[in-house]
């Protein structure tokens, strides 16, 4: 009863703070102001399979508060802030693949440190406070364009696992909370053409306005013979990317096809030494009858290997510094399934195949809807594969046989 009570008390608190800033904000009759955000709290448990290492835990807390201010139709501002506790084994600090992180961008000119409990001189035990502005962002919109300055999020890409176009700020196919995808700071311009046309065009911050560490690109969208068609051209940390994307219906299935190129050249055109690659994603997906939705999906990722003692050794190539690749092979296959046994009950699950070691990442999870705007998940991540030999890292037979098993619950409450 205290839990729920507590609970009932911070949704009220959130609302009267809503209604008290709308008053503030609000003074003009065409003014609008929204508030709002949501509270998350995963809870998750490790198992490693290559150690005799005792289960691990965690707790991850995120809170995040989102404001938009519209003062006048064609200008608006956005804000939000994400405020997350962790406890956790102190040995998981080191190892944040499986943690629920938001709070680190590669392209950010000027950013707050993310740490703000111990201090950055002291050693992290089992409490860690992080913080994060991740979004700060001006719209203004013309009959022209709409203009966006500050932080934002950018995201490309139909591929529903593994998007080769999107090497900004991707999501790894292993994190739990993608529903925001973490801002970075731009200068951005995007112009609609036609019905469903639009030309985007921008300039990426990276670290102290560092030209090296930036990126610019033009993205265009077009749609012609019933087919939605993407071109993308991306000059990131001295690499450049052509991207295409194409995604339509046939019959009453999905189809998509994202394709990117990667040239390892300096802006003034000369060889690096590395070596340039492909990867690409197809897929179709289909809803049989509207409870039931299941997809299918092949990645080829170029600049991967074949066999897994090479695994380690590669990844000392960009791609997997800052080029958004991280995956170790080449060929891929997932498959992910949704139904829906009730309103308030669903079922999904995701299977992702390495075809060149034959191991395997599973996802179930089970989702229920407790309340309007509350939503508790229960789910697990099941790796399969051969383990290292003699229990050592370096010496790796499968991609997947070296990650832990992981189990994990979600609350989610949405105000």
């Amino acid at each position: 009863m205290r839990q729920n009570s507590g609970l009932q008390h911070f949704i009220l608190y959130l609302v009267i703070t809503k209604c008290i800033l709308t008053s503030i904000f609000v003074s003009e009759s065409n003014a609008e102001f929204h508030f709002g955000g949501y509270y998350k709290s995963y809870s998750t448990v490790f198992d490693s399979k290559i150690t005799e290492e005792p289960l691990r835990g965690l707790v991850a807390n995120r809170l995040r508060l989102n404001i938009t201010y519209s003062p006048i139709d064609k200008l608006s501002f956005a804000c939000s802030y994400d405020f997350s506790p962790r406890v956790q084994d102190p040995l998981l600090y080191d190892r944040t693949l499986f943690v629920v992180d938001s709070t680190s961008s590669n392209y950010r000119a000027i950013d707050l440190d993310s740490l703000i409990y111990p201090d950055q001189n002291e050693l992290i035990e089992s409490v860690g406070i992080y913080h994060n502005l991740d979004r700060l962002y001006l719209q203004y919109s013309t009959d022209f364009a709409d203009i966006i300055i500050g932080r934002d999020a950018i995201a490309w890409g139909n591929a529903r696992i593994i998007n080769p176009t999107d090497v900004v700020a991707p999501f790894t196919y292993n994190q739990l909370d993608t529903e925001d995808r973490i801002g970075i700071d731009t200068v951005r311009v995007r112009i609609p053409v036609g019905v469903l046309g639009e030309v985007d065009t921008g300039y990426i911050f990276g670290d102290n306005f560092n030209f090296d560490k930036s990126a610019f690109y033009l993205r265009t969208q077009l749609n012609a013979v019933e087919t939605d068609f993407s071109v993308l051209l991306l000059q990131f940390q001295k690499e450049q990317l052509i991207g295409l994307d194409i995604a339509r219906g046939i019959g009453g299935a999905g189809f998509w096809m994202e394709t990117a190129y990667v040239f390892h050249r300096t802006i003034v055109g000369e060889q690096n030494g590395k070596k340039n690659y492909l990867r690409s994603s197809v897929g179709v997906d289909y809803s049989f009858g509207g409870e039931t939705y299941s997809f299918i999906e092949y990645h080829y990722n170029g600049i991967g290997v074949k066999t897994p003692e090479n695994y380690l050794n590669n990844l000392t190539h960009p791609a997997y510094i800052h080029g958004g690749v991280f995956l170790l092979g080449k060929h891929y296959l997932t498959q992910g399934i949704t139904h829906q046994f009730t309103p308030i009950l669903s079922f999904g699950g995701q299977v992702l195949l390495n075809l060149s070691d034959i191991s395997a990442w599973i996802a179930p999870v089970i989702e229920y809807n407790i309340a309007e705007d509350i939503h508790l998940s229960i789910g697990s991540f099941f790796s399969f594969g051969e383990s290292p030999k003699d229990e050592d890292i370096s010496n790796i037979q499968s991609e997947f046989g070296i990650y832990p098993n992981f189990f994990f619950t979600s609350f989610r409450v949405y105000f």
